[in-house]
């Protein structure tokens, strides 16, 4: 299954939101550096969706606010 998310860095609070067209706007507030921002996004929807982190593969957007994850 892929997931299109939208990925607001340096947030307030950490949450996951669901959109009305189907898409995620996950708030992190870590800074996007290293990849840092990302793994936070996985951890978080890891969570979400009650699955493993290890099962939620970064498709496309490593270096982009839209990315698309593969679980």
């Amino acid at each position: 299954m892929r997931i299109s998310v939208r990925v607001i860095p340096r947030a307030k609070i950490n949450r996951v939101e669901v959109q009305s067209d189907g898409t995620l706007r996950v708030h992190t507030t870590t800074a996007p550096t290293d990849g840092k921002a990302t793994n936070d996004v996985i951890k978080m929807l890891a969570e979400h969706y009650n699955v493993p982190k290890t099962s939620i593969k970064l498709f496309r957007g490593a270096t982009s606010r839209d990315k698309v994850f593969e679980i």
